[in-house]
């Protein structure tokens, strides 16, 4: 009884949700998170059916570790696709020995699919989607008043989505550029070991920006040191352009750092005796293809500083010249770290300008921040907690730098 007063409390709060947030994206979001921690899930998933492009369900909205990012099922493929075909909300207690199960999703992600309720989403003419809550934490099987509250989120997203439009853009499949597979790290040896890392599955997209969220200590900078060839994993693998730099030599990841890759921290880095100009130029030496300092310099608005030393620069613009130094190599993708942790509001949002237009050139952008407003801005955002992918969100439309309010 008092799980159904409860609940009652959840329909409420998703309703209020709907109504009232400025983003339906963000209210569905919200909500489907709020249903999966209701029930004690692992994880949720909404999916909309493209009936009018390539006649596709697509995942657009997911709670949980696993990253679906240009995942699709074909009309009637899978449970979703079947419950979709259907119209009928379905129960499943194992989901691998079920005939319908598309296993080929776990096998991309890393994720271990075992139970699950599926609900159609249904608008006054046909079925748009539908929503699945995957995994009972504790192993049961899903109760008539789990059911009921996954209706009433379908019913009351079916009713917002009807009544608001909901322009999703679907995403297609960009080419991966990067992939972590089932990554982990340990630190330390005997009782003094320590695993920061314990399984990371992970695709990094040609052209996107990713920002990665988490409390500190959950492992986001030594993922990205690992993604960067500055660390190597304790096992699992790391492959780029198709070659596994899991247990390369040194004299291998200096060379994939030195021709792929280009970094910014939190701290500028820069040598304090060399000009803008020089601290470029170095670089630019040990880079096989590179850009000219000016042009690096020019693209983030600091030519006429080409001459200035780092003391003669504010800390804004030291971080762009770092920016131009992670470019003047031509890069394919840059990692990072905290950029604008020590910069003023103002400054931040200049920094990330730069950032925004490096990426409208299709450089991929990796970016660990504490900043939740910066998430904003990514195409999809990695939120880890304790070693793991916690979350994947998938940002249907990113907001520009200049928007975001902190």
């Amino acid at each position: 009884m008092n799980q159904r007063v409860n609940y009652t409390q959840v329909v409420w709060e998703i309703t209020r949700q709907l109504q009232e947030s400025e983003s339906l994206e963000k209210a569905l979001r919200i909500s489907l998170g709020t249903v999966v921690r209701a029930v004690g899930a692992e994880a949720g998933t909404i999916w909309f059916y493209d009936k009018d492009g390539d006649g596709r369900i697509h995942p657009s909205f997911w709670i949980g570790g696993a990253d679906l990012t240009g995942l699709s099922l074909a009309a009637g493929e899978g449970i979703a696709g079947s419950v979709v075909e259907t119209g009928k909300t379905t129960v499943v207690r194992d989901c691998q020995s079920d005939p319908r199960w598309a296993g080929r999703f776990d096998a991309k992600t890393g994720f271990v699919t075992r139970s699950m309720v599926c609900v159609p989403l249904l608008n006054k003419y046909e079925t748009i989607g539908c929503i699945q809550i995957i995994n009972k934490l504790d192993g049961s099987l899903y109760n008539d008043a789990d059911v009921e509250l996954c209706e009433n989120l379908a019913m009351l997203t079916a009713i917002a989505v009807d009544g608001n439009g909901l322009n999703l853009g679907f995403s297609q499949e960009k080419p991966t550029l990067i992939s972590l597979k089932n990554v982990t790290k340990t630190f330390g040896t005997g009782e003094m070991q320590v695993q920061v890392l314990k399984g990371i599955n992970l695709d990094v997209r040609e052209g996107e920006f990713l920002v990665i969220l988490g409390e500190s200590g959950c492992g986001k900078s030594t993922m990205l040191n690992i993604i960067g060839g500055m660390d190597q994993p304790t096992s699992g693998n790391v492959i780029f352009d198709g070659k596994d730099y899991a247990s390369a030599t040194e004299e291998e990841l200096t060379a994939f750092r030195r021709k792929s890759v280009g970094f910014v921290f939190q701290a500028y880095n820069l040598m304090p005796t060399l000009t803008a100009e020089e601290n470029l130029d170095f670089i630019g030496e040990l880079a096989e293809t590179s850009m000219t300092a000016a042009e690096a310099l020019a693209s983030v608005g600091l030519l006429e500083k080409r001459s200035n030393y780092p003391g003669q620069l504010s800390g804004g613009q030291q971080q762009r010249v770092s920016i131009a130094r992670a470019l003047v190599k031509r890069p394919r993708l840059i990692l990072a770290d905290e950029p604008t942790a020590a910069l003023d509001y103002e400054t931040s949002i200049e920094v990330l300008s730069v950032l925004e237009n490096v990426i409208k050139a299709g450089t991929t952008l990796l970016m660990v921040t504490h900043n939740e407003e910066i998430a904003k801005m990514a195409n999809r955002v990695i939120r880890m907690k304790g070693g793991v992918v916690s979350e994947v969100v998938f940002n249907h439309h990113p907001a520009s730098a200049r928007e975001l309010v902190w």
